[in-house]
Parts: structure tokens; C-alpha cells; sequence
């Protein structure tokens, strides 16, 4: 377990951690001189049956509350410090604020300097510290008087401190570790300390820094101040970390190292609010905040989501959005100081740490960030069941830092189907049958010579308006099931078949013929209008409807090819190799500079080709656009 101490300057945070480990954790000359704790401090008391209490001594000092911040943000329990002598000081009361507002809701108090004080003003500092902590997460905590000059106390302390229990941070997920300190060892190279928050970090695995997204491998570790093989969720580790583009100055306080499958940084973070009752006025929208998270400290905006103002002692949802891009996921706790840096204002808890930066003020946005702020699991049964109609599975276990089987495991107990990347209900899959299909058929009827639907425009057509990539998960199961069929590009119901009036099919059977015989220079719609002695427009509607069916493509305005002449086309050049000019592949069709620029000005218009200047090559992605070249 990871204990923080907290509370006001010159309060004997700093001895008391000596007297329980036996470690001075003020390790900086200026500290040595000045006597006060500026940065984290680290020690570690061996219990002898090889569990350990690791202490995080964090200054008290108001001008040092972004370094406290860094490190109460790793801590499993807080040891709220007070002094005898001095009782109830600003910092103890910010403190304990940060406290609260983390969630933190173990810990113990220490009235230090118990030495110094009778037994009649011990009781009265203690009725003044139950008053304090009567409303905050650390309602009803023990005090303890000790004193670090004489020893009082401090071994019912460190007893009472073990019955707390170990960690409640889960060795479940992939791996983080809020960066907290960097620096070079000699002979080792690039260290990095912090707290594992989830997951494990063992020898050899290959990581990420966020939000840089620069490669470390961990060359070795210590866990909790001693050499490891493997450090986890809830202990303190170093990591001496090597990389190809590593180096101190590139890792920063703040910084995450995770398993590459949590990189994925973002500067818009929705979460649920609480702004402190003690706050003279209220929080108006887009307010300037500084915002510190794991060890990171930015600057950022408050985008209300429920209104343009919230009164003190309030909780509501709302957006923060950042200056700089943070590592985050679903639950990590934040806490705001106003702009000058001078108090804290409130705590956030993120729900969505990937915030859209348009509509998120709309119903359908609050009635998801409701949903997923439920406590527990029971967040995925409610989101599965919102207008929106799926989960993207992905996206859910990066936020809420899952492995798939256990989104698995969540979306059967949600009642939930897994459908290529995205979660259904069932009755959402048979009302999406339905649409489709009624929605094809609808088409069909009033255009009974067309072949089907684009596939997005079917999209746009259905009752349900789907994003593009859950529309084709569904759309594929429907043609996997055979409810739906996929031609030339068209969507179409089984039973629906496109088919040519008697005229235009023996129309079609000779301008086959011709297209055949002059596969690389065919006839233009006007020369088939004249040789068949057939009106113009007759001649281009056919063409058209067998461009649509996928047998013909119009590559320049009337001028139509076989479509397995055009992956003949497409092939030819490929084969021409890289920086072709138009007179090679004129040379090699044989069909005029005209006709062979048409073509060539087709592939560039669909990305076949790239051009430069008078040179082309072909893009090897779309060599199969129009399907695998004729033998």
C-alpha cells in the first residue's frame, strides 16, 4: 500500500515518515537547507514478512501544492498530519479538500508533536479534527497522537496503518505508470519513478510513452525500492528504460508509460464535477482552470454541459478541454485550482476520457455520459439500450482500460452481441433486419429498372440513422445471413434482379460485341446510336443501367469500357513500372493519344494513378479496384 501524507507546513510530515521508515525523505540540498519539503519525497518501511508501506512525504507549503498534487494522485490511503501545537492550519484544509475530492477514503490522522501539548488541548485538537473531516470522504478516521522526537505513538500508528489492508488498485488491465520523476543513473541510463496504477510492468516489455508516443523498453525495475522482475498495480516502481529516441530531457512529470494498446492521448475529457462549497462565487462556462491528473499538470477550460453556471457545492457533467494532450481513462480523478494557482476549486472524475468537440450538449450526448457514469458494470446494459443502439467495443475498452475478454464478459452479462467491433442488443439487430430490408424493398418498387442501393445511400434511407462503420458491420451480417446480396457495388434483396427489356437486350448483345472486338478504343455512345440506327439517349440509359449493374465503366463522358478491360487497363500500366509517360501506355493500347489520355486522366481522378508532371506510376493499394485482370 501506498500511503500520502498531507497537511500544513512545518506540521512534521517530513519526521514523522523518518521516525516510521527510518528514511529522511527530504533528499534536495535546498530542503536540507531551507528545512521545508519543496518536492516528493519517497520512503519505505520493511514490515519483515515481505510486505512493505511505501510513504509518498508530499510538501506542505502553498506554494508547492502542484508538487503535493503529483504525488496524492498515486496514493492507496492519506496520512492527514496536524500539529498539536498549532492545530488546523489553510493547508491541512486544502489538503484534505484534494484528499476528498480523489475519492481517497482511507486514511488515518497523526497529531504530531503530541509532546509539545497536555492532555486537555490533545482532546480539544481532536474535537476540532473530527469537525474538519465530518463531511468528507475521511468522515470518522482514527486519530492518533505521536511524536517523532520521542517515539510516542508512532508504533500504533504504523499498526493501525497495516489494518488498513494492502492496494485496492487492480493488477487487471494493461499496464500504467504515472510518471512522477525522471532522471540518468550512470552506467543505466534514463530512470523513470511512479506509481502502477493498473496492470503489470515486467523486464523486457515494450511500452509507450504518452502522451509523446516515443518506445521504451524496460531494461530493469525496482518495485518498492527493491530489484524486481514484474512491478504491480499499487506499488512504486523505477523503471531504467531504454529506447531509440529516449532520452531525460524527451520524458517530462506527467507523462504515462503504458502498454501501447492505452496510447491514445486526448485534450477533451468529459467528466462528472463537484465544485467545492467553499468557493466565493460561481463556475461560469469556459472558465479558465489549471488541471492536474496522475502527475500531469495543464492548463484548460471548463465546457459546461448542463447550463452556464454552477453554484458551489454543486456536482454536474462537463467537458474539460486541455491545452495539451493528457493520458486518461474512465475513472482517473482530476482536480481543478482556479487561474492563479492559489486554491483548489473543485474535483473531477472522468467518464469519457475521448469528449467529441461538437455536440456535447445535445440529449442523445447527456443521456450517454449518463449512462456511463453508473456505478459498477451495469453502465454497458444501459448504453446498449440508448437511441444510439450499439457500443463501439474498441473505443469502450481503451476508455475503461479492458482486455477483450473481459468486454466480453460485460456484454453478455448486458445482454449484448458482439457483432465484428460493436456491441448490440438482439432486438437491435432484428429492428435493423427490418429496416433494411424494408427499406430495400420500398426501393425496389418505385425503381423496379434500377439494380439496388449504394451502400450508403442506404445508410442514409433507413429509419436509423448508423455511423458508417457500425452500419457495415450490420450491413455484412445481412449479406453473411444471405438476407441481403451485394452486386457491382449495389445492395439488393435476394429475390430482386435487374433485367433488360427484349429491345435493349438485343441492344446490349451487339454493343458487347463491339466493346469486345475494340476492348482498348470502343465506340462512343453516339457512334452505337449511329451504326444500330437507335436514338442517343436509348443508347446512353443502357449503358448506364449496366454501369450501374458493374459489366460496363464510363470512363470519360459517353465513352464506356468492359469493366474487366478496365483491370486490364489497370494492369498494363502497372506493368509499365515506376515514372511511365502517356505515350508508353498509348504505345502499349494502341488506341490513340486522345482515347489513352482519357484513360489516363480517369485512373488519376480515382487514385489509381499518381501524376507528376508528365510521369505517372501506379498506387499498388488500388490495383484491384475494378477486379484481377482477364488471363
Amino acid at each position: 500500500m501506498i500511503v500520502g501524507t498531507a497537511g500544513h507546513i512545518d506540521h512534521g510530515k517530513t519526521a514523522l515518515v523518518k521516525a516510521l521508515t527510518g528514511v529522511d525523505a527530504d533528499r534536495l540540498k535546498e530542503e536540507k537547507a531551507r528545512g521545508i519539503t519543496i518536492d516528493l519525497g519517497y520512503a519505505y518501511s520493511d514490515l519483515g514478512d515481505g510486505r512493505q508501506l511505501g510513504f509518498v512525504d508530499v510538501p506542505g507549503h502553498e506554494r508547492f501544492v502542484h508538487n503535493m498534487l503529483a504525488g496524492a494522485t498515486g496514493i492507496d490511503a492519506a496520512l492527514l498530519v496536524v500539529s498539536a501545537a498549532e492545530g488546523i492550519k489553510p493547508q491541512t484544509v486544502e489538503h484534505l479538500q484534494i484528499v476528498d475530492l480523489l475519492g481517497l477514503d482511507r486514511g488515518l490522522v497523526a497529531l504530531t508533536k503530541a509532546d509539545l501539548a497536555d492532555d486537555d488541548q490533545l482532546l480539544e485538537r481532536m474535537a476540532e479534527i473530527e469537525s474538519l473531516l465530518s463531511g468528507t470522504a475521511l468522515a470518522g478516521s482514527e486519530i492518533v497522537p505521536v511524536s517523532a522526537l520521542t517515539g510516542q505513538g508512532v508504533d500504533e500508528l504504523k499498526a493501525k496503518l497495516l489494518v488498513m489492508g494492502e492496494s485496492a488498485k487492480g493488477t487487471t488491465g494493461f499496464a500504467r505508470l504515472a510518471v512522477d520523476r525522471c532522471f540518468v543513473l550512470p552506467g543505466a541510463g534514463v530512470v523513470v519513478t511512479g506509481t502502477v496504477h493498473a496492470g503489470e510492468i515486467r523486464v523486457d516489455d515494450r511500452l509507450l510513452l504518452t502522451p509523446s508516443g516515443l518506445e521504451a523498453r524496460v531494461r530493469s525495475l525496482h518495485a518498492q525500492n527493491r530489484p524486481a522482475e514484474v512491478g504491480r498495480a499499487g506499488e512504486r516502481c523505477a523503471l531504467n528504460l531504454s529506447g531509440p529516441k529516449l532520452s531525460k530531457e524527451a520524458v517530462r512529470r506527467g507523462d504515462w508509460v503504458v502498454s501501447p494498446e492505452l496510447h491514445q492521448p486526448s485534450d477533451r475529457l468529459d467528466v462528472r464535477l463537484k465544485l467545492l462549497g467553499s468557493e466565493p462565487q460561481q463556475l461560469k462556462h469556459w472558465s479558465p482552470v489549471h488541471v492536474h491528473l496522475g502527475a500531469a499538470h495543464v492548463m484548460g477550460r471548463v465546457a459546461l454541459l448542463q447550463g452556464d453556471r454552477m453554484a458551489p457545492g454543486e456536482t454536474a457533467l462537463a467537458q474539460l478541454v486541455l491545452e495539451e494532450k493528457v493520458g486518461a481513462i474512465a475513472g482517473d480523478r482530476a482536480i481543478l485550482r482556479d487561474p492563479s494557482a492559489t486554491r483548489t476549486m473543485a474535483g473531477a472524475e472522468v467518464i469519457d476520457p475521448f469528449g467529441p468537440p461538437r455536440n456535447r450538449r445535445t440529449p442523445r450526448r447527456l443521456a450517454e455520459l449518463g449512462a456511463l457514469a453508473t456505478s459498477g458494470t451495469g453502465f454497458l446494459a444501459k448504453l446498449l439500450a440508448l437511441d444510439a443502439g450499439h457500443v463501439d467495443l474498441a473505443r469502450l475498452s481503451l476508455a475503461h482500460n479492458l482486455h477483450q475478454a473481459e468486454v466480453d464478459r460485460l456484454l453478455g452479462e448486458a445482454g449484448g452481441v458482439r457483432v465484428q467491433g460493436f456491441g448490440f442488443l438482439e432486438s437491435t439487430l432484428d429492428a435493423a433486419r427490418r429496416d433494411i430490408a424494408d427499406t430495400l424493398a420500398a426501393f425496389h418498387k418505385s425503381n423496379a429498372d434500377a439494380p439496388g442501393l449504394q451502400p450508403e445511400r442506404l445508410r442514409v434511407a433507413l429509419k436509423q440513422r448508423w455511423p458508417a462503420r457500425a452500419f457495415q458491420a450490420l450491413l455484412e451480417r445481412e449479406v453473411a445471413a444471405k438476407t441481403v446480396a451485394i452486386d457491382g457495388g449495389f445492395a439488393r434483396l435476394p429475390g430482386h434482379s435487374l433485367k433488360l427489356g427484349a429491345r435493349d437486350e438485343a441492344l446490349w448483345k451487339k454493343m458487347s460485341a463491339d466493346l469486345t472486338r475494340e476492348r482498348f478504343r470502343p465506340p462512343r455512345v453516339r457512334d452505337f446510336a449511329q451504326a444500330y440506327g437507335e436514338p442517343e439517349p436509348n443508347v446512353r440509359k443502357v449503358l448506364r443501367q449496366l454501369a450501374r449493374l458493374g459489366r460496363v465503366v464510363e470512363v470519360a463522358p459517353d465513352q464506356f469500357f468492359l469493366r474487366p478491360v478496365v483491370a486490364e487497363m489497370i494492369a498494363v500500366a502497372h506493368e509499365l513500372g515506376a515514372d511511365f509517360t502517356a505515350a508508353q501506355f498509348r504505345d502499349r493500347l494502341d488506341n490513340g493519344r486522345k482515347v489513352a489520355i482519357q484513360i489516363l486522366e480517369f485512373f488519376d481522378r480515382h487514385g489509381i494513378t499518381l501524376r507528376r508532371g508528365d510521369l505517372r506510376r501506379t498506387v499498388p493499394a488500388k490495383l484491384q479496384q475494378y477486379g484481377p485482370p482477364p488471363e
